[in-house]
């Protein structure tokens, strides 16, 4: 590694020495994660209207997931790194303002190919996030870095659970082209805030762009815990994109006949997952990384199991789905704390690319899950669409037991 760039420096700085982050900060950081990351959940409950509107077929919805996820992912891998190299606030503003411009061309759309291309736009301009999740980890001191990651990935993560019921009780009252332009006001106002309120974090790096991302590549290679991490959640993430690109289909099929505010009603009650992240930041300060993660990859599987168990009444199916969306929210919370926990507590001057390399290989994830259940539940039904999503965390959990052997790299615990 280059020992040019070991050393970084900031007004925010000396993360590992200086005085702890406040507690205002983590809920500004907490918010912003939010209010970002909700750009990429707003088209889930929206699939059915969405593609009506812009004329994709059935086979084809799950794409409006899909390539803002690729987006996403993109931006993770090419973008996020700059993190590293770049003044923070600035490329936190730039992402926020490409955003911004990508939801008002989603919003004015009326074709799917336009919508499809501002989808990846709206993925790539989002990875602000991604830089200030470990912004969050650089102002913490290591004895409570979990804990504070923990609560803005608990604001990340409520973003994206209330995001689906917003944009549903939005389309239903007005329309899905509103819920796509009030989001781009959003983050105009939010970059505003952004960049009155954020410390400068000037990294030292005599690296070029070029080398920076050849790095990532040794990163990957050399770093048996990431790839650990990234490969559960990818998993995880896999199984939540699938349920929530399918979902809503089945609740608007004659099956239920819920409308887009029975729908908003059915994801508002997820949120209810969001308490595992605090807890599970708590379980890795405490060293308890190991059997939480086992326990957040079990949740996953039951996730899909239950609703298999439906009987014919459909208020007791329903509520089965219910308990389904919670568990499942419960073990993608827990697990992506554990994730960034664990990738955090390495080289601090490689956060920015770690973080951009986890969240890439598990969005990677999510993009398949997205794409393969849209068309799974299409040509082969629900069941068979329950059946692959347990596969996700499944595969996972098979791969974290080889972190039970004796002398096994890139053990978490």
């Amino acid at each position: 590694m280059n020992k040019a760039s070991s050393h970084t420096r900031s007004t925010a700085a000396g993360a590992d020495a200086q005085s702890d982050i406040s507690s205002g900060m983590v809920l500004l950081l907490a918010i912003a994660c939010g209010l970002i990351v909700a750009n990429l959940y707003y088209a889930q409950t929206l699939v059915g209207p969405i593609s009506a509107a812009t004329g994709l077929s059935a086979k084809a919805a799950g794409l409006i997931v899909t390539l803002t996820q690729i987006g996403y992912t993109l931006g993770l891998l090419f973008v996020v790194p700059l993190a590293d190299l770049l003044e923070n606030r600035r490329l936190i503003i730039t992402g926020l303002l490409v955003t911004a411009v990508a939801l008002l061309v989603a919003a004015l759309s009326t074709g799917a190919i336009v919508f499809l291309a501002a989808a990846l736009a709206i993925g790539l301009g989002s990875v602000a996030a991604q830089v200030i999740v470990p912004f969050a980890a650089h102002l913490s001191k290591e004895a409570t870095r979990g804990r504070a990651v923990g609560k803005v990935v608990s604001g990340l993560l409520l973003g994206i659970m209330l995001a689906r019921p917003a944009a549903s009780l939005i389309a239903a009252h007005a329309s899905w082209h509103v819920v796509f332009g009030g989001a781009a006001v959003l983050m105009i106002a939010l970059a505003l805030v952004l960049r009155r309120a954020l410390p400068v974090r000037q990294p030292v790096s005599s690296m070029t762009y070029p080398k920076l991302m050849a790095s990532l590549w040794h990163l990957l290679t050399g770093t048996p815990v990431l790839r650990r991490r990234a490969a559960y959640h990818a998993g995880l993430f896999g199984a939540f994109s699938l349920f929530w690109t399918v979902t809503p289909l089945v609740l608007a099929s004659p099956e239920f006949g819920l409308s887009q505010t029975g729908i908003a009603i059915f994801a508002l009650v997820g949120m209810a997952g969001a308490v595992a992240s605090p807890i599970a930041g708590h379980l890795a300060d405490s060293g308890h990384t190991l059997p939480a993660t086992a326990a957040a990859l079990v949740l996953g599987a039951v996730a899909f199991a239950l609703p298999m168990f439906a009987p014919q009444s459909h208020a007791l199916a329903l509520g089965l789905l219910v308990a389904a969306s919670i568990v499942l929210d419960m073990g993608v919370a827990a697990n992506l704390v554990l994730g960034q926990r664990a990738i955090f507590s390495l080289a601090p001057e490689v956060r920015g690319r770690l973080n951009g390399l986890y969240f890439a290989l598990f969005f990677a994830g999510g993009a398949v899950g997205s794409a393969v259940g849209a068309w799974v539940y299409a040509s082969y039904g629900w069941h068979a669409a329950l059946l692959t999503g347990m596969a996700f965390p499944g595969l996972a959990l098979l791969y974290w037991l080889g972190e039970l052997r004796p002398g096994a790299t890139g053990r978490t615990a």
